[in-house]
């Protein structure tokens, strides 16, 4: 990602695709994914789902500048699995995405060219329903100001089309809000110019 590039392509909702040869069943299920913490509960629902299945293999990639990945083959030959549905999400250029292929054995091996055909081929069956949207990278800020200036800070997230995440008020409110990384020198400065405000930054989404 560029310096100026602040937009990324995900997807909106998940969505699941099959892919069948020579007996075996490839179930593909992608989501729209961002806290790896979430993997391990994912997986343990599907395994619920398809007790009987050999495989459940999978992989995701991470964050707006889309270096963040990690691949899964769970006992199929090495880069037979993880990696070709890792390639899709690359080929597709998406981010914030995780892909979960499970597999039942059909009774026929079908050699590490056929496994990677069949895991790249549900992937793709899978992203064929999905709608795939453009997203912006945007920066989490806290904001901190005393009761009395509400109303200032509300007009600037206004203005500026701001979305607040979390919201605490009393004598001393607290907001969090999420700003496009564009955006964030601006509305900053304008927050900033009010006497008191303090901005601090949390993270990048």
């Amino acid at each position: 990602m560029s310096l100026f590039e602040d937009t990324y392509y995900t997807i909106e909702a998940g969505v699941e695709g099959i892919f069948r040869d020579k007996g075996s069943k490839f179930i593909a299920y992608a989501y729209p994914f961002k806290d790896e913490s979430k993997l391990k509960d994912i997986v343990a629902a599907l395994k619920a789902l398809h007790p009987k299945a050999r495989h459940h293999c999978w992989a995701y990639r991470l964050t707006p500048d889309r270096n963040v990945f990690r691949i899964n083959d769970d006992g199929e030959p090495s880069g037979t699995a993880g990696r070709p549905i890792l390639n899709v999400l690359l080929s597709k250029d998406i981010t914030n995405v995780l892909v979960v292929v499970v597999r039942y054995f059909g009774g026929t091996l079908l050699g590490v060219p056929g496994l990677i055909h069949a895991y790249k081929a549900a992937t793709l069956e899978a992203l064929a329903e999905a709608d795939i949207v453009e997203k912006t990278v945007n920066d989490v800020y806290k904001v901190t100001f005393e009761y009395l200036q509400m109303n200032e800070i509300m007009r600037i997230l206004k203005d500026e089309q701001i979305v607040i995440v979390d919201q605490y008020f009393d004598n001393n409110c607290i907001i969090k809000i999420e700003i496009r990384k564009l955006q964030v020198n601006v509305v900053i400065k304008k927050m900033e110019n009010l006497q008191g405000v303090k901005a601090s930054y949390l993270y990048t989404i």
